[in-house]
């Protein structure tokens, strides 16, 4: 129905933390506590429960009726405003109006009302299939990667077969030479699937089982590397790409192609490029030189990220008597990264002017920046026959991380361009790497979340300050607003569903 209420009962916050924490659908009624059938005045964002639980909504309603007769008549807007009449279901978003006794259809046509239900919308969780929080903390991460994810989800589904087998989905990948599956598509759904704001969870076992074809390494229940799923993952997704025409709509320039080979996960200028390579591809320079002779070796390599080990000098556990010691930065860890490094005796390197393996010094140079800057802590290493953990926690900025000092040749670069603001952390909780948990934080729309499986609540800033980031994940700061809106708009959030279940 039409309602003329909604002007004047409806207020938008300026910001997120005037409402609760959490899931709303899990939100608690302000008086009896009930989490179930949570509905939000949109007047003064309390929460009530339903009237098929204790009606507390309904008597929030009331009782702001008996306050608003009470007011001298001069005040009519206050007056219209203390009705309070007019809420929202916390789990379908529909809109409730007391003073009509019915759903409200027209509430789209107020901005207000779209502003409150979007900051309600919370993001999809992914169920966990059996030990794969490290492949559902990457497919959050990735998800909150605009230009990445927007890309995915703005590709045509995969063609129908004609003839006989009319109807079913033909994929059209030759990743492991298996015709059956398609990486690019099952990706594709599954972001498609996210941030809908009409589930609470999806299970990604569609996805799942593509990747159990195409990357054995992966099958089976037991707990994996997250940074090593992520690089087999987007190198599966740029060589599929490369041989698939699902992206042919989506050009990307030659020259910022940077493929992955199979062998190691290294990687080589070589190939066609692809929205992966386009969006993470960066350069390094590697420098060398004999301590010997002074010969000096210079060679590129593309990178997809850039592990950074932790400085040994901040890896020593202390007892909590101890004083806590210096604080590692994401830039200590940039530094020992970028250094300049003698090579041990089992790094000899081979000089070719001395004919043989010297003593020699190597250095580190960013030569291309990437769009997204993918920076993974080396918090697993091997001693004897163990793999462990470094618990360090260590500083990173979440707005301005400046990558000018790392370059090349920095005078080249525009300072804007070498600015980078945190997206998404991935964060290891436990004490090995085949054991433990994953989690991942991510920035969407200006409001941080944590995804945990199935479970995504909202948080804050300080809270991701705190994490102890094992993949970090920064998008380059550009000032092109115009883009950004018409980028906001393609992957604007879904119409909700009315469902009419009274308040």
């Amino acid at each position: 129905m039409e309602c003329p209420h909604l002007n004047s009962n409806v207020s938008c916050p300026s910001d997120s933390s005037r409402f609760p924490n959490g899931t709303p659908s899990s939100w608690c009624c302000n008086v009896c506590r009930s989490n179930k059938s949570p509905w939000i005045c949109l007047t003064c964002l309390m929460v009530h429960c339903g009237r098929y639980v204790n009606g507390h909504a309904k008597k929030h309603f009331e009782e702001s009726q008996v306050l608003g007769i009470t007011q001298k008549k001069s005040e009519k807007q206050e007056k219209e405003k203390s009705h309070h009449s007019v809420c929202m279901d916390c789990s379908s978003y529909s809109v409730f109006c007391y003073r009509c006794d019915d759903f409200v259809v027209n509430d789209t046509k107020l901005g207000q009302v779209q502003k409150v239900r979007e900051h309600l919308q919370s993001a999809t969780g992914l169920r966990n299939l059996g030990n794969t929080c490290f492949m559902n903390a990457i497919l959050q991460s990735l998800s909150n990667i605009e230009q990445f994810s927007c890309y995915f989800k703005e590709l045509p589904a995969v063609a129908l077969r004609s003839g006989k087998t009319a109807g079913r989905r033909m994929y059209h990948t030759r990743s492991q030479g298996d015709s059956s599956v398609s990486l690019v598509e099952e990706f594709r759904k599954t972001l498609c699937s996210l941030w809908q704001g009409s589930q609470t969870a999806f299970s990604p076992d569609s996805l799942f089982y593509a990747i159990w074809k195409i990357m054995p390494s992966f099958r089976g229940y037991q707990q994996q590397d997250a940074h090593e799923f992520m690089r087999y993952l987007l190198d599966h997704l740029h060589r599929e790409l490369q041989y698939s025409r699902n992206g042919a709509s989506h050009p990307v320039s030659p020259q910022d192609g940077v493929r992955l080979s199979s062998a190691e996960g290294k990687c080589c200028i070589n190939g066609t490029a692809s929205v992966v390579t386009s969006i993470f591809g960066g350069i390094l320079q590697n420098e060398v030189n004999c301590l010997i002779c002074g010969t000096e070796s210079r060679k590129f390599d593309p990178f997809l990220d850039l592990s950074l080990d932790i400085p040994s000098q901040f890896r020593q556990k202390r007892s909590k008597d101890q004083d806590p010691g210096p604080t590692c930065t994401l830039r200590d860890c940039l530094r020992s990264f970028t250094d300049l490094e003698e090579l041990d005796e089992t790094e000899l390197y081979y000089c070719h002017k001395c004919k043989k393996r010297q003593k020699s010094t190597k250095k580190f140079w960013i030569q291309k920046l990437p769009k997204v800057l993918c920076l993974h802590l080396k918090r697993f290493h091997w001693t004897a026959f163990l793999r462990n953990k470094v618990d360090t926690y260590v500083e990173f900025p979440l707005k301005g991380l400046d990558m000018r000092g790392y370059l090349l040749e920095p005078e080249n670069s525009l300072s804007e361009n070498c600015l980078y603001d945190l997206v998404a952390v991935v964060v290891h909780h436990g004490s090995g790497v085949g054991s433990g948990h994953y989690t991942a934080y991510g920035s969407h729309e200006g409001r941080w979340y944590h995804f945990n499986d199935s479970t995504v609540t909202l948080t804050n800033e300080d809270t991701v300050r705190k994490a102890k980031a094992y993949i970090l994940f920064y998008v380059e700061r550009t000032e092109q607003v115009a883009s950004d809106k018409t980028a906001t708009n393609t992957c604007s959030l879904g119409k909700p569903m009315l469902v009419q279940c009274l308040v």
